[in-house]
């Protein structure tokens, strides 16, 4: 029950993460009002499994070079 009050969790929907560092009762709240204003997708993860979720979308969204290679990554 402890980890239900700690704040790591994270509200997902079809738009991407809608907020993170949550307490499970808050998610649940958020996702009653997202819910309202009819957002699809809803779901509650780990602020952990939200952060993957968004590293992937990350790499999805990436353009692709013109010559259909492989993206280049450049690390910073």
């Amino acid at each position: 029950m402890g980890e239900l009050s700690e704040e790591l969790w994270a509200v997902l929907s079809e738009r991407g993460c809608e907020a993170s560092s949550l307490s499970y009762a808050q998610a649940a709240e958020l996702m009653r009002r997202l819910k309202r204003e009819r957002v699809s997708g809803l779901c509650v993860i780990t602020n952990d499994a939200a952060r993957r979720v968004s590293l992937t979308e990350n790499s999805r969204t990436r353009p692709s070079p013109s010559n259909g290679g492989r993206p280049i990554i450049r690390k910073s």
